[in-house]
């Protein structure tokens, strides 16, 4: 049985895609991309069709990661169709668990950052849409550094369903 991660920012055009591609090429990496299937979606409709910030576009093909994306809003009854949700800061964990169907589609839902033991007490990934390209690479940086941490977690998650 696959297992299923979305990640979720606001608008889905920055901070989430860029989570999914990394996170994609971490799966593929570890010759997983049978077992996981991963995508992204934002707390809002508000670029709902709409491609990947050209920002975010520029610094993941920079970085060697596949960039196509099409934005669209996190519904609540995708949570009976995943079991890992995870939120880019605390708003989104905040809004996720409001939406969320029942306690254990709460239980579902982690902050990114959670995953990275040296990112500290601030767990959020700062939304880079209103400032410059310095914010895109510091949002790459915070994403690489927490899929390691994330995928050692879904390979657990892998092991304990084949046990």
């Amino acid at each position: 049985m696959t297992y299923r991660v979305c990640f979720v920012c606001t608008g889905n055009i920055c901070r989430s895609p860029m989570a999914e591609s990394v996170f994609r090429a971490r799966v593929a990496e570890a010759g997983l991309e049978e077992l996981v299937t991963v995508d992204s979606a934002g707390t809002g409709g508000w670029h709902e069709g709409d491609g990947a910030d050209p920002r975010t576009v520029s610094v993941l093909e920079e970085h060697g990661y596949d960039s196509d994306h099409t934005a669209r809003q996190f519904q609540a009854a995708w949570f009976s169709r995943r079991d890992l949700v995870i939120a880019l800061d605390t708003g989104h964990l905040k809004a996720l668990r409001r939406l969320a169907p029942t306690e254990e589609d709460a239980r579902k839902v982690r902050l990114l950052r959670s995953y990275d033991p040296d990112a500290g007490v601030d767990l959020d990934v700062p939304d880079p849409y209103y400032g410059g390209m310095d914010g895109f690479e510091e949002c790459l940086e915070m994403v690489e550094a927490a899929s390691t941490g994330l995928l050692a977690a879904v390979r657990n998650e892998l092991e304990g369903r084949a046990a």
